[in-house]
């Protein structure tokens, strides 16, 4: 009796075994296709990449991209579900599971690389400065001893303090919080990626973007770094070349004046 129900028992767990394994070796193209809908960490503060527009809703460059690979995914752009997501959690919500993919702004880095896997690029921004109107800077080495602000998570400290060391840096965790303490005198300058600042420099004309850039900025399309998530890069980098080729991602571009 004893004999019998051992082996009961050793066949449930391999074929609780068996089921796990295949469970696990599901890609994660695969999962989200079995889901139904692609899961997207964007910026709701980042115009025009990613932003709550007049209505409410959630707009910019980064939605309408997402949107268009769920549309290549699924046949459908509605089957895309958006997180909100900041600089200095996004990472996190990806690597937690929260989110499928990354579209927020994101360049590629030889750091990021060791704990994200990245798409093509799809977009090359540039580090720039913005300053209040009034301001007698003219680039980045006119602000030795000054405030600079910086959004935490971004690459913006790193080529701060390689160009000038002894600058004080103010960090904030979004881009409206540090404009808004450039508007209250708080610091002297904001840097960040050009694209972004621009959408600020538009909409406000008491403030103004130094001509210099300080870098190239791809942004790309973040995923984890898992052997799982071959197929879904291997489609997404398929997508981005297509729009690259047939026009889309310049069509979309000129949509949002980047």
């Amino acid at each position: 009796m004893f004999k019998k129900f051992l082996l009961l028992f050793l066949l449930i767990c391999l074929t609780l075994c068996g089921c796990s394994k295949k469970q696990s070796e599901i890609d994660d193209l695969q999962q989200i296709m079995n889901r139904g809908n692609l899961i997207v960490g964007v910026k709701n503060d980042s115009a025009p990449f990613g932003f709550i527009d007049n209505n409410g809703q959630l707009s910019g460059f980064d939605i309408d991209l997402a949107k268009q690979i769920s549309k290549v995914i699924f046949g459908d752009e509605n089957k895309v579900k958006f997180v909100p997501v900041t600089t200095s959690n996004r990472i996190m919500k990806l690597n937690s599971g929260e989110v499928d993919i990354l579209i927020a702004t994101m360049s590629i880095t030889d750091q990021r690389q060791m704990v994200v896997r990245f798409s093509q690029p799809y977009h090359i921004a540039g580090q720039a400065i913005m300053v209040k109107k009034s301001s007698n800077a003219t680039a980045l080495r006119d602000f030795k001893g000054k405030k600079l602000i910086i959004v935490f998570g971004s690459t913006s400290e790193r080529n701060v303090r390689t160009n000038i060391p002894n600058v004080e840096i103010i960090g904030f965790k979004t881009y409206p919080e540090a404009f808004n303490a450039l508007k209250a005198g708080k610091a002297d300058g904001i840097i960040a990626d050009d694209s972004i600042l621009m959408a600020y420099a538009y909409n406000d004309n008491s403030v103004k973007i130094l001509p210099k850039r300080y870098s190239e900025e791809p942004y790309a399309i973040a995923l984890r770094q898992e052997p799982e998530n071959s197929k879904l890069l291997i489609k997404i980098n398929y997508i981005l070349d297509t729009m690259q080729q047939n026009g889309d991602l310049r069509k979309l571009k000129e949509k949002w004046e980047l």
